[in-house]
């Protein structure tokens, strides 16, 4: 999500993984509050693009999270987006596990 908030984007939303079927978050402050809660209790890690695809208003990410190398500590995820006027707007987070 970038910096930017307009009409379209105020009103983002992000569906994170956590089960069953994710928590959902609407509103540009909400998803800002999720992230920042995400990675203030998450230890150090590398994100990984595995894989993008790009049609029209919408885009797929299949990407791997990794956050301890030497016990092979990772989750691969997939987010599906859609995007107004070239920012974020929806974000679905999908996990494998």
């Amino acid at each position: 999500m970038t910096g930017r908030v307009d009409d379209e984007t105020a009103a983002a939303v992000f569906e994170s993984t956590a089960p069953p079927d994710g928590e959902r978050h609407e509103g540009a402050d909400a998803v800002r509050v999720a992230f920042e809660a995400f990675f203030a209790t998450s230890s150090p890690g590398a994100f990984t693009a595995e894989e993008l695809v790009v049609t029209g208003d919408r885009a797929i990410l299949r990407w791997r999270y990794t956050w301890d190398p030497a016990a092979d500590g990772h989750v691969r995820r997939v987010y599906v987006y859609t995007v107004r006027r070239g920012l974020v707007a929806e974000k679905l987070a999908h996990v494998k596990g």
